[in-house]
């Protein structure tokens, strides 16, 4: 199962050892919705998530669990650049073909 955004927030809390009252504190908002932020009782809005993101230094997509890397390559990159990878081996393979050919 994909990780959930609350779930993402409050492993990021814990994996820093940091209190719900003191990252509630530094985003400036109560120690109630940060609370039902991380047990997914409310979603948050766009300006929230962005916050979160520069506090913790991780991208949106590792927030809203589309990646693994908190950095924010995501899996439809990586298979991009393993389908370019795969392209360019094909491409060599056959002007190779061509070459013998000639």
């Amino acid at each position: 199962m994909e990780r959930s955004f609350s779930k993402a927030l409050s492993e990021l809390r814990k994996s820093m050892g940091f209190s719900q009252r003191k990252v509630a504190s530094d985003l400036n908002i109560s120690q109630a919705l940060l609370s039902h932020y991380e047990n997914g009782a409310r979603e948050p809005g766009l300006m929230f998530v962005r916050k979160v993101c520069d506090y913790y230094g991780v991208s949106a997509d590792y927030l809203l669990g589309r990646t693994n890397d908190p950095k924010g390559i995501s899996r439809e990159t990586d298979a991009l650049a393993t389908l370019t990878e795969e392209l360019r081996a094909l491409t060599q393979k056959a002007e190779q073909a061509l070459a013998e050919l000639q």
